[in-house]
């Protein structure tokens, strides 16, 4: 029989889809726990404003329904989404924010991506219309002055990483262990459009707090921005943390010791 190995068990390969489910039960779980929290927040003045702390939650819920959008098309194509699709001469013509669109559980989304052209570049000239139509969880409620169109969640991107380009990635090649992977991040400074196919690189990734990778507008919070693991897992990384510790957890089978975070 063969096996998956990862987060330190063996599942029969005939067990997967219903590991995956329970994986799936659990951030459907968390993102209705997070839900009845920033309600919980909102609805209680008499416990003082928590309005950041509110802003903090919805994030968080951000990050876990892009996980779930990833599940559910990996359970679709059997593949992670692909960074980018490309043309027939390489140029990125088409992100991962679209392509998960189908798979949120929010029809409205589904109908964004049947206005996308695909015979035509993200910014050709019906597709770039669509810009104004950002789905809200692409934004993270705290970054209060950010510009329309204009994402705060970014996946990094490499060969190393999920997202290595082109090509998909399974989650039997996530041999460090779903929990232990990076998929995405905040990423309020870099100014990617929801539709561009651009992220931020491994290759030049230098820290958290960084305006052109990973950061975040939380007020009155330890600097640091909230990270999507595979497992679909959101964990909050100081920026603090060094560089070349952190890109241990953006590699998917690196093989390295995971610094604690």
């Amino acid at each position: 029989m063969i096996y998956y190995e990862g987060e330190g068990i063996a599942i029969p390969r005939n067990e997967m889809s219903d590991s995956r489910s329970f994986v799936k039960r659990v951030i459907v779980y968390g993102i209705l726990a997070g839900v009845l929290f920033v309600f919980f927040l909102l609805m209680m003045p008499s416990l003082g404003p928590h309005p950041e702390a509110a802003r903090r939650t919805a994030c968080r819920n951000n990050l876990k329904q892009i996980g779930l959008a990833l599940y559910n098309y990996h359970d679709v194509y059997g593949t992670f989404p692909p960074a980018y699709v490309s043309d027939d001469q390489g140029q990125p013509m088409h992100s991962w924010r679209v392509l998960i669109l189908p798979y949120f559980y929010d029809s409205k989304y589904r109908a964004l991506y049947d206005q996308y052209h695909f015979d035509e570049p993200w910014d050709g000239p019906h597709n770039i219309g669509l810009l104004e139509k950002m789905p809200e969880l692409y934004r993270c409620p705290s970054h209060k002055d950010a510009e329309a169109g204009m994402t705060d969640y970014a996946a990094v991107v490499g060969d190393a990483c999920v997202m290595r380009g082109t090509v998909p990635v399974t989650i039997r090649e996530i041999t460090d262990g779903s929990s232990n992977t990076v998929v995405l991040g905040e990423s309020t400074g870099s100014r990617i459009r929801w539709t561009e196919p651009r992220d931020v690189s491994l290759g030049t990734f230098k820290h958290i707090g960084d305006v052109d990778g990973f950061s975040s507008e939380h007020d009155g919070a330890q600097g640091g921005a909230f990270t999507l693991h595979a497992d679909g897992s959101v964990h909050f990384v100081s920026e603090e943390m060094p560089a070349e510790s952190l890109k241990t957890l953006f590699t998917r089978a690196g093989g390295e010791e995971v610094p604690p975070y």
